[in-house]
C-alpha cells in the first residue's frame, strides 16, 4: 500500500477513536447531460478502489448481484434501457461454476430520459443497487439513491424538501474524511420501527469480547511460496529425466578436473549454477510485459473456453512424448548457435554452457515447466509473478544439486548411475500429465456451462488413469522406451501399491453422501453442484441454519449453546468456498452441527419488508441508502452492532448476546477458522 493512503488510515484511526472496519470501496459522481431537442442522460460513474469490483448488470444467474440502475421521478419519461460503460472483465469462479463479470477501477452506467413537458422542471431521482466484492470478502448489496432537478431554459426552478430523506426519519452515521461509514447511530425511538426487537443489541460489545483466543481475521495472499515449492519440486524431479541427469556428472567433472586451478573450478561450478537459476527466471520476464501491455489477459485466458482445450490437447501431447511416442525439442540451430557462444570463454561462455543445457533439456523440462504454466494462469490473477516464484523454484533446484556436487565432488560416487529408472521416470509424468489434461477440459466444460463432465465422471477418469500408472509400475504394460525385460524395483512397487491406495481414495467420491468427499483435490475437481447426485434443498451440507437472529437467540436459550452468526450472502463466492472447503472438514463439521446454532443471516436477501420497516439512511452528498429487504436489515444489523459490511464475518455469541471471541472475517484456511471456533465453543463449555 502507497504511504499516502497508510497516512490517510492512520488520521481516520486518530479521528474516529475506533478501529473501523466499515467498508467503502466504491464513490459514485452522479450528473446530467443535456442532449438536445428535450432529452438528457443521467450518468452515474462509479471509482472503486484498486482490487474491488462491481458485477455487471449481464452477470450470470446465480453468480452474484447484479448491477442494477433505476431512473424516475416528476415529469420524466424513460427512452429506452439503461446501459453500461467500461471495460468488462469476464473470470470463471469455482465457487459458482461459471463465469463472473464485472468492472473494476471504473464504471459508468447511463439511462437517457426525456421531459413529459419540455416546459417545466423535472426532479431526476436515480437508484443503483450493486454488490462489491475483492478476492478475499464480498460487501453486504447495497442500494443508494441520487437526486437531482431538470431544468429547461426558461423554466423556473423549483425548490422543494423531501420530507422521506430528512434527519427525523433517516439513521444519521458517523463518516470519516474518506467517505466512509465507520459508526453508524443507535437506532433512535423513530427509526427503530425498522425492527419491532431493535437492532442494536445493547449487549453486544465486539471490541470487548469475554476472551481473547483464537483472534484474527485471515487474509488470503498470492501464495508465491507454494508455487517456488511446486518449481523446486518440478526442478528436481526434471533433473532425474534422461535429458537432464546423465549430464550432472559430466558438467560438475568438467569444472572440479577439467581445471588446473580446483578452486577455480568450483568457483566457476556455482557460478554456473548461478546462471541455470537466472534464465529460468528470466523466463518469466516476457510474461511481466504481456500483462503490462494487456493488465486481464491472464484471467481472459483462464476462463477462455477455447484455451482451456488448446491447453488440454497441449497437454496430451506432453503425455504422449514422456510415454516415449516422440520427442518435443527446440530447433537444433538454436542449441548451436548457444553452444557456439561457449568458446568465448570466461564468465560469458559459462553463462552460454547454462544457456545450452536448459536447452537442450527441453524435451524433458518442456512439459514440466508448461505445467506449471497452465497452474499458474488458471490459479491466480497474478500470474506474472507465480510464474517468477515457480521457474525460481525450478531453476533453484538445478543450481543446488550443481552447486552441491562442485563443492563436494567426491558425491558423486553416491549418485545412482544411468539406466531404464529415467524412462520410467517419464512414463510417470505422462500419467500425471494425462491427470492435469481433464482439469482444462473440466474447466472448458464449467465455463461453457455445458456440464457434461459431471465430479463423478471426473473421478472415474482419473481412477482410470491411476489404475493405468499402477499397472505399468507393476510391470504389466509397457512404452516403447522401456526395458523388454524390465527389473521391477521396490521403489516401483511401493509406489504401484500407493497408486492402488490412490484409487481407493477416489472412490470414496463416487459413493453420494452429505459430507463433501476427496478435499485434497478442493480446487481441482469439479464443483459439487456439478454432480449426478447433488440437490441444493439439502440445505447447507445437510444443516438447515436458522436466518433470523431473534429466532436464534430463542433457540440457543432453549438447547444452551453459542450462536454462529454467519453474515453471508446468495451471491457471495468467498462464503461458498468457506462452505465447501473449510465448513465440510471433518474435524469443522461436526462443531456446526452440535456445538453452535448457526444463524446464517443473508445480506442479500431480496424479499421485502413490510412497509412499516422501511426506512432510509442518508449518507450525505446526496447519497440515501434505502432499507427496504430482509437483507438491508441485515445489512443495517451488522453494521450497527460490529462495525462491519464485510461478508463472511462470523460472530459467536452467548445467548444473551454477548460476543465471546473477536469476530473473524474471510476465506480462511481451516486452521485458523477451526482455532477461532474451538476457542469459543470451550469458552462457553467452561463458563456458561
Amino acid at each position: 500500500m502507497k504511504f499516502k493512503n497508510w497516512f490517510l488510515l492512520v488520521l481516520m484511526f486518530l479521528a474516529a477513536g475506533i478501529n473501523a472496519q466499515i467498508k467503502n470501496p466504491v464513490k459514485f459522481k452522479f450528473t446530467i447531460n443535456e442532449l438536445g431537442d428535450n432529452q438528457y442522460e443521467a450518468v452515474l460513474n462509479a471509482t472503486m478502489e484498486s482490487g474491488w469490483h462491481i458485477y455487471s448488470k449481464d452477470i450470470p444467474e446465480d453468480t452474484g448481484i447484479p448491477t442494477d440502475y433505476k431512473v424516475s421521478g416528476k415529469n420524466i419519461e424513460l427512452i429506452g434501457k439503461f446501459t453500461e460503460v467500461g471495460k468488462k472483465h469476464e473470470e470463471f469462479s469455482e465457487a459458482f461454476g461459471g463465469k463472473i463479470i464485472f468492472y473494476s477501477n471504473t464504471a459508468g452506467f447511463k439511462q437517457k430520459f426525456k421531459l413529459k413537458d419540455g416546459t417545466k422542471p423535472g426532479d431526476v431521482v436515480a437508484e443503483i443497487t450493486y454488490q462489491t466484492c475483492d478476492d478475499r470478502v464480498c460487501l453486504a448489496p447495497n442500494t443508494l439513491e441520487f437526486n437531482k432537478q431538470v431544468t429547461p431554459k426558461g423554466a423556473a426552478e423549483e425548490v422543494k424538501t423531501d420530507e422521506k430523506t430528512t434527519a427525523k426519519d433517516s439513521l444519521q452515521p458517523v463518516v470519516d474524511t474518506l467517505g466512509n461509514v465507520v459508526q453508524p447511530a443507535v437506532p433512535t425511538a423513530e427509526t427503530q420501527k425498522l425492527d419491532p426487537k431493535n437492532l442494536k443489541i445493547e449487549s453486544i460489545n465486539f471490541q470487548k469480547p469475554l476472551t481473547d483466543c483464537g483472534t484474527g481475521s485471515s487474509k488470503i495472499s498470492e501464495n508465491y511460496w507454494t508455487y517456488l515449492l511446486l518449481g523446486f519440486i518440478g526442478g528436481l524431479i526434471a533433473l532425474l529425466t534422461p535429458c537432464v541427469f546423465p549430464m550432472i556428472p559430466l558438467t560438475v567433472s568438467f569444472f572440479t578436473k577439467g581445471n588446473k586451478n580446483p578452486a577455480k573450478g568450483k568457483r566457476d561450478a556455482l557460478i554456473y549454477g548461478f546462471f541455470i537459476l537466472l534464465i529460468f527466471v528470466l523466463l518469466s520476464v516476457p510474461f511481466h510485459l504481456i500483462d503490462g501491455i494487456a493488465g486481464n489477459i491472464f484471467n481472459e485466458i483462464s476462463t477462455n473456453v477455447w484455451l482451456n482445450i488448446a491447453f488440454f490437447i497441449i497437454f496430451i501431447f506432453f503425455a504422449g512424448s514422456f510415454f516415449g511416442y516422440y520427442d518435443i525439442t527446440l530447433p537444433s540451430s538454436i542449441a548451436n548457435k548457444s553452444s557456439k557462444a561457449e568458446e568465448a570463454g570466461g564468465i560469458i561462455g559459462i553463462f552460454f554452457m547454462a544457456l545450452t543445457l536448459v536447452i537442450v533439456s527441453f524435451s524433458c523440462t518442456g512439459p514440466i515447466l508448461g505445467s506449471l504454466l497452465g497452474s499458474a494462469i488458471t490459479g491466480s490473477a497474478n500470474v506474472p509473478m507465480l510464474l517468477t516464484f515457480a521457474l525460481a523454484g525450478f531453476g533453484l533446484a538445478w543450481a543446488i544439486v550443481f552447486g552441491l556436487l562442485a563443492l563436494f565432488p567426491q558425491a558423486l560416487q553416491s549418485l545412482p548411475k544411468s539406466g531404464g529408472w529415467m524412462n520410467t521416470v517419464k512414463v510417470v509424468l505422462g500419467f500425471v500429465e494425462l491427470a492435469l489434461a481433464l482439469k482444462f477440459l473440466s474447466k472448458a466444460d464449467l465455463v461453457s456451462k455445458t456440464f457434461l463432465i459431471k465430479r463423478e465422471l471426473f473421478i472415474g477418469i482419473w481412477i482410470v488413469i491411476a489404475i493405468g500408472l499402477a499397472i505399468y509400475l507393476f510391470g504389466l504394460i509397457k512404452f516403447p522406451h522401456d526395458d523388454k525385460k524390465p527389473k521391477i524395483s521396490v521403489t516401483r512397487k511401493i509406489l504401484g501399491v500407493l497408486g492402488i491406495g490412490f484409487v481407493v481414495y477416489l472412490v470414496q467420491g463416487l459413493i453420494p453422501s452429505d459430507r463433501p468427499k476427496l478435499q485434497l483435490l478442493s480446487g481441482i475437481l469439479p464443483p459439487l453442484n456439478v454432480s449426478y447426485f447433488h440437490d441444493e434443498k439439502d440445505g447447507i451440507l445437510g444443516m438447515h441454519p436458522e436466518h433470523d437472529f431473534f429466532t436464534a437467540i430463542e433457540l440457543a436459550k432453549k438447547e444452551g449453546k453459542p450462536i454462529l452468526i454467519d453474515f453471508t450472502g446468495y451471491g457471495c463466492e468467498n462464503c461458498r468456498k468457506m462452505e465447501e472447503f473449510v465448513w465440510s472438514e471433518p474435524d469443522i463439521l461436526p462443531i456446526l452441527q452440535n456445538d453452535v446454532v448457526l444463524a446464517s443471516l443473508y445480506v442479500d436477501d431480496k424479499e421485502e419488508l413490510p412497509e412499516d420497516q422501511k426506512t432510509k439512511i442518508d449518507l450525505g452528498d446526496g447519497q440515501v441508502k434505502k432499507v427496504k429487504t430482509i437483507g438491508d436489515r441485515w445489512s443495517l444489523f451488522q453494521q450497527v452492532n460490529f462495525n462491519n459490511n464485510s461478508q463472511p464475518h462470523y460472530v459467536l455469541l452467548t445467548p444473551d448476546g454477548k460476543v465471546i471471541n473477536t469476530p473473524v472475517s474471510g476465506y480462511m484456511e481451516k486452521e485458523k477458522f477451526k482455532k477461532f471456533l474451538e476457542c469459543g465453543v470451550n469458552y462457553y463449555k467452561q463458563n456458561k
